[in-house]
């Protein structure tokens, strides 16, 4: 079980997208995630008729390092550190450590 995931709401705590939210879009293996509207870099491409891709400088979306992120506590809205507890009925769940909330996946 990771601290995030899928779908989670983070914000960005250091780099030049500080303060800013997204929701994480994709996982890499090296630690990474693509978080939407972060890190966003101009890209080159080259037109490639075969595939109909028109050429020209596009945005796109880098990987962030998960150390640079933090879970938005929906009661606060601020970011949040995330802990590990496991259930009564023997469920592993993820919950804020400020409130003990857990948190809804």
């Amino acid at each position: 079980m990771e601290k995030l995931v899928t779908g989670d709401q983070v914000i960005v705590t250091t780099g030049k997208d500080r303060g800013k939210q997204g929701v994480i879009q994709t996982r890499e293996t090296d630690g990474r995630f693509v978080v939407e509207g972060i890190n966003i870099a101009k890209k080159h491409t080259k037109p490639n008729p075969a595939v109909g891709q028109q050429g020209g400088v596009l945005d796109k979306a880098m990987p962030i390092q998960a150390s640079n992120l933090m879970l938005v506590n929906p009661a606060t809205g601020k970011g949040d550190k995330v802990g590990f507890k496991v259930l009564d009925d023997g469920r592993k769940v993820r919950f804020f450590k400020s409130n003990g909330e857990v948190v809804s996946a």
